[in-house]
């Protein structure tokens, strides 16, 4: 990472972590009222000084404020006992720490009863083989785990398996510099490189741009993490060959839901991602046309559950209100057979495509096209 962008947070960056503060809003609003957890893990694993010499305000800073504002919106307004919500900061040069601390200090932005406020000062490989053994010992308890490093040389997929596989309680959101990766992918690729595409099994004979990288990155991931996990990804696209993704990870269906609906409110065209200063009514030059109806279209041809079309949808990137339109689209158009579990009359329009139906009620339609 260049100097500028170590003292400066960059319009990239911003986007990045405005992803990261959305997200960490809904993910505290939905743990702290499920009346299970008891406690929650914040871990940033390269937090930096938080605050920069423009202004910008990194990821541990928005993290305290986003914590901040659940304790006194929700949590304090209780008389029910809530989850206290710890936050874990690590980064290995000590200077951004110092920094950090000072402005956590000066600006007021924890205090003891929100939960443990742990600053570290490790190196990344030894953190990140530490964290899984800690996460296994928690009981009602979740974990969000936000990696963003300064490139990609020490990330493996294994970490990532590894947070997720030690409680079925975690979420990972990864940060890396595709255009950076994708070049080298082209041509010199370094030894370190070509192990992790080769962990995800990706060929690089079959790659002609950033975007069919990060589609096979993203492909990669659910092969490796395997089909009990969830795995989408988000693009911030500086300029024409300055691309960075953001990849997140779930243990739970729910999580991924409420991540895929953050990345959605932030690009409600085509919930892909952002571009700086656009001025065009898209976010990517070349779009592909309801690439969810061509989905489902071929997924339709067999006969599938309201849990399966949900789960198939987010697995897809989409949300659930996205099947819903066209299914009604379908339907209307007298090209789905639709038959309830219980055999009564179906109302047009109900397709019980939900988180709850799919907890509840997996097999309360089965539907299939004519």
């Amino acid at each position: 990472m260049s100097k500028k962008s170590q003292v400066n947070l960059l319009n990239h960056s911003e986007a990045k972590v405005k992803l990261f503060g959305d997200y960490v809003q809904k993910y505290l609003n939905i743990i702290c009222n499920d009346g299970y957890t008891k406690a929650i893990h914040i871990v940033d694993l390269f937090c930096g000084p938080g605050v920069y010499e423009n202004g910008g305000e990194g990821s541990p800073v928005i993290a305290l404020k986003k914590v901040k504002q659940t304790f006194y919106q929700f949590i304090n307004k209780r008389k029910v006992k809530s989850p206290q919500i710890h936050c874990h900061f690590n980064d290995i040069d000590s200077d951004r720490i110092y920094t950090l601390d000072k402005h956590i200090k000066e600006n007021k932005l924890h205090y003891p009863n929100f939960g443990t406020l742990n600053l570290i000062n490790k190196d990344y490989l030894e953190i990140v083989e530490e964290l899984p053994n800690q996460f296994k010992k928690f009981k009602n308890t979740k974990a969000f785990v936000f990696i963003d490093p300064f490139g990609y040389k020490e990330i493996k997929a294994q970490h990532i398996l590894n947070l997720l596989d030690c409680n079925n309680n975690s979420e990972v959101l990864l940060w890396l510099p595709i255009q950076f990766m994708y070049r080298f992918s082209k041509s010199g690729t370094p030894e370190v490189l070509e192990n992790f595409n080769k962990q995800l099994g990706i060929n690089k004979e079959k790659l002609n741009n950033e975007w069919k990288y990060i589609r096979s990155l993203k492909d990669g991931f659910q092969k490796f993490i395997g089909k009990d996990y969830f795995v989408d990804n988000f693009t911030l696209k500086k300029e024409e060959n300055t691309v960075f993704c953001l990849f997140f990870f779930s243990s739970h269906i729910r999580g991924y839901e409420k991540m895929l609906e953050t990345k959605w409110d932030i690009d409600n065209e085509q919930g892909r991602g952002w571009k700086y200063n656009s001025g065009q009514s898209t976010l990517f030059s070349v779009l592909e046309t309801n690439r969810l109806e061509e989905l489902l279209l071929d997924y339709l041809k067999q006969l599938r559950t309201n849990g399966e079309i949900y789960e198939f949808t987010l697995r897809a990137g989409f949300l659930p209100k996205h099947s819903t339109e066209i299914l009604k689209k379908l339907q209307s158009d007298n090209r789905l057979d639709i038959i309830k579990e219980d055999k009564s009359n179906t109302r047009k329009g109900a397709f019980y495509i939900n988180y709850r139906e799919f907890k509840e009620h997996f097999n309360k339609l089965t539907i299939k096209l004519k």
